[in-house]
């Protein structure tokens, strides 16, 4: 009993030190800006308002970069979906010369960082005409090693029996795959595409790199440009920072029980 009672003590600090900074940003955002830079800080607003937001909505074009980051982050999630999972299955089911080595080969990609590869990828992307284009800031997203490790781990524990039955039936691969392995692998697609989603929407630099006029930011880039513009203004940086967070907190919460179940079941064996 003792040891079930430090537990939720221990689990109930971490909770509260992970919270309070999410709490402490939303309640900043209705502060104005001189409460926030008042000394010392204040937690709660002593005067409650929604300037920052509405001053938002004024000096940027938010519903336009908001679209933006929406239709970036909508297309590489549904890209990892779709190719992680097929290149998953083919490591997992299917075999081939090399695959072996081909698999390590993809896994050692986890460990190289992505701001070596970032130069390459520009030229190549410059060298095909799409710098300023949402093609250019969605291609190199569109797979990823840690999306092709996930779904070959979830892919391996499907019975071979199942998909042995269903090419005695004379079932070919694309039918096996979108019809039999693609509806069992709902927790796994659940977790890499809050993952994937995740990591796009709060993606700064590569798109801040490839797109060149305003009509192409993200959110990201959008909020630190206009800051560098304007000079630091708290408030709205703020603001801009619920506005960034809270669609991914939106996600989570519709996926959660899908991504408890794919993290445990995509682990290491």
């Amino acid at each position: 009993m003792r040891r079930r009672t430090s537990t939720y003590v221990l689990l109930s600090v971490g909770l509260v030190l992970v919270v309070l900074p999410f709490v402490w940003t939303l309640l900043t955002s209705f502060k104005p800006e001189t409460e926030i830079r008042r000394d010392p800080p204040t937690f709660l607003p002593g005067q409650w308002t929604l300037g920052n937001y509405g001053e938002l909505l004024e000096k940027m074009d938010i519903g336009q970069v908001f679209l933006n980051s929406a239709v970036v982050a909508t297309a590489v999630v549904a890209g990892n979906l779709l190719f992680c999972s097929m290149v998953g299955y083919a490591f997992a089911k299917l075999p081939f010369r090399g695959k072996n080595v081909i698999f390590v080969l993809v896994l050692t990609q986890m460990a190289v960082p992505a701001i070596v590869v970032m130069i390459p990828q520009f030229v190549l992307i410059a060298k095909l005409g799409l710098v300023n284009t949402f093609l250019g800031i969605i291609l190199p997203g569109l797979v990823t090693p840690l999306g092709i490790f996930l779904m070959r781990q979830f892919i391996a524990d499907i019975p071979d029996e199942l998909i042995h039955a269903a090419r005695v039936d004379g079932a070919r691969e694309f039918r096996i795959f979108f019809r039999i392995v693609l509806p069992l692998c709902k927790p796994a697609l659940a977790t890499l595409g809050l993952i994937t989603f995740l990591g796009s929407w709060n993606n700064f630099l590569w798109p801040a790199v490839v797109a060149q006029s305003e009509d192409r930011y993200t959110l990201p880039v959008a909020l630190a440009i206009f800051n560098g513009y304007q000079g630091t203004q708290y408030g709205l940086l703020i603001a801009g920072a619920v506005a960034v967070v809270l669609p991914v907190l939106v996600v989570f919460v519709f996926l959660q029980r899908f991504f408890t179940q794919g993290i445990a079941s995509t682990g290491l064996k």
